[in-house]
């Protein structure tokens, strides 16, 4: 009698536990549609980008080539590659900005980083890292789009 006790009491126990673990508002199919693993969460490609190497003090080529960089960082976004991107201020080890590609392999995203002319120009060169973060990123880009006033160069 007592050991039948003591399994009910451990059964009760761990399906306390395993209720604890489960969430009320998981959804499966939205899960299932961002790639997310049993904790919410995916694999993307952080990218810091840091002044490069090119030294050059052609204003007409800056410009041009930092132009093409936002229309590339657009393409990217339109392409759902690309999820998060952003300039840092200035700082002491040169970091200019970064990015977050939803994409989980390197060479993919090296690849994509040479259609951007700033990066191909060494105006600007680019730090790789895998990185695990909530699946849910991808789905802050709708909200994005409706807070800005001024596209970015107004």
């Amino acid at each position: 009698m007592k050991k039948s006790i003591a399994t009910l009491l451990l059964l009760l126990t761990l399906s306390s536990v395993a209720a604890q673990n489960k969430n009320p508002k998981y959804d499966a199919q939205l899960a299932e549609q961002l790639g997310a693993d049993d904790y919410g969460m995916k694999k993307y490609i952080f990218v810091i980008l840091k002044t490069g190497t090119n030294n050059t003090q052609d204003k007409a080529f800056i410009s041009s080539c930092f132009s093409g960089h936002l229309k590339n960082i657009q393409r990217l976004v339109d392409d759902k590659k690309l999820v998060v991107a952003g300039p840092f201020s200035k700082n002491e080890q040169a970091y200019r900005g970064l990015f977050i590609f939803n994409l989980s392999s390197t060479e993919e995203v090296r690849k994509l980083l040479q259609t951007d002319p700033a990066i191909k120009e060494n105006l600007l060169e680019a730090e790789l890292f895998e990185w695990y973060g909530s699946a849910a990123i991808p789905v802050y880009l709708e909200a994005s789009d409706k807070v800005w006033k001024k596209s970015p160069g107004e």
